[in-house]
């Protein structure tokens, strides 16, 4: 689409600029005019939302929606569906073997095969690892740059082999490097990205990919797709889909990829990564998690979750509340903005249970909700209820659990 000013018609009153609510009209004082001055739209801030075209009087803005559809583009070639392998110091994040068990699932919808996108240096020894989870195919590409993630080398090799191998399905975890890398890889390969997905699937007639995600604020949810581009691109939460059990008989090949200096380099550089420290375990990855929120009325009440966590071996976890209320970082934040965790056992403890904080512990096995409030709405999918002092409950637990577990 396209905008333009009618020369002939404006007369420079000032109402499209009231109008616009991007402030890109401005009037500039023109001579050789018959009003002397005229509208001028800055395009670089326009984005044709039409704010402006009924409130001039003089019919002086033009948008013009005329469209020319050139050739469609042939999607016939794209097979595979590809999950980007997250590893840290080698390690492969478990969030890439959870893909890796939706992807076989999706493949065989689509009757193709499960690709497996491996960068790094010195883990091809890990690659078997992909294989038995689902990968079918493994492109490993191994570089001393590659060791650590770099946004520049990462995007341009990932860019690229979706274009030699053309995958009609990209997958990547939702976590602080896949948000970083696939989002520069959809730009640069022109197609669409759906950020954030807690479900997957297929759509049986067109076989379009279903990518489904929490929208406004988390109270609906969202199911989108991507007709006319590939591949079709998603990020998908942790601990929203199970892990799959290796199948240490399952065959697959490892296909190695070797890039240019070019396309290895990187305009920044890594100084240093400082890992947290963390005083329990790591929250993603935990069995139990104790968990507060606004009820914990203090920040020195905390310690009472952690006396309780150190007694079951748990990770201390908070709602959006009290990390906002700088109680506790929000590395321990649970919840739609925060992480998503699926332990076995969630403690909520003076959370009352708003939607955004459902969307991110949901699907814990056991749910155990502590809140003085008898109508708070966590007791609606807890698994276990307790109505009162969290005080005085949670202290009464933590000497109970101690003394059983010393039996």
């Amino acid at each position: 689409m396209s905008i333009q000013v009618i020369l002939e018609k404006c007369t420079g009153c000032t109402l499209c600029v009231k109008a616009c609510p991007f402030g890109a009209i401005t009037i500039v004082e023109k001579k050789g005019l018959p009003a002397g001055r005229q509208a001028v739209i800055d395009l670089a801030k326009c984005n044709l939302c039409g704010a402006c075209v009924p409130v001039c009087k003089f019919k002086a803005i033009l948008i013009d929606k005329s469209r020319k559809e050139g050739a469609k583009k042939d999607l016939s070639g794209y097979k595979g569906v590809w999950v980007f392998v997250e590893q840290k110091k080698g390690k492969i994040q478990s969030v890439s073997y959870e893909l890796l068990g939706k992807a076989k699932e999706l493949a065989k919808k689509l009757n193709t095969y499960v690709g497996a996108v491996f960068l790094g240096n010195q883990i091809e020894i890990e690659a078997q690892e992909l294989i038995w989870c689902g990968a079918d195919t493994v492109y490993l590409v191994e570089a001393a740059e590659l060791a650590n993630y770099q946004d520049e080398p990462y995007s341009k090799v990932l860019s690229k082999l979706i274009e030699k191998h053309k995958p009609e399905i990209v997958l990547c975890g939702a976590s602080t490097i896949g948000r970083s890398l696939i989002s520069r890889v959809a730009v640069k390969i022109n197609t669409g990205l759906t950020a954030d997905c807690i479900g997957l699937d297929i759509e049986p007639k067109e076989k379009l990919l279903l990518q489904t995600r929490p929208a406004f604020g988390g109270n609906i949810m969202a199911t989108i797709i991507t007709p006319h581009h590939r591949p079709q691109m998603a990020t998908v939460r942790h601990k929203v889909m199970p892990q799959p059990e290796p199948d240490k008989k399952k065959k697959g090949k490892i296909i190695k990829e070797s890039f240019s200096t070019d396309d290895l380099i990187s305009r920044t550089k890594l100084v240093d990564i400082v890992e947290e420290v963390e005083s329990l375990v790591n929250l993603a990855e935990a069995d139990i998690i104790v968990s507060g929120g606004r009820g914990m009325a203090e920040p020195a009440n905390f310690k009472i979750l952690e006396d309780l966590a150190h007694v079951l071996g748990a990770a201390v976890g908070a709602s959006r509340a009290a990390v906002d209320s700088g109680w506790i970082p929000y590395s321990h934040q649970v919840g739609q903005t925060g992480r998503t965790v699926a332990p076995k056992i969630y403690f909520a403890c003076g959370i009352s249970g708003q939607i955004q904080h459902l969307v991110g512990m949901q699907s814990s096995k056991i749910i155990i909700a502590i809140n003085k409030d008898p109508d708070a709405p966590i007791f609606k999918i807890a698994t276990y209820g307790i109505v009162g002092d969290l005080f005085q409950i949670i202290p009464a637990l933590t000497k109970k659990f101690k003394e059983a577990l010393k039996r």
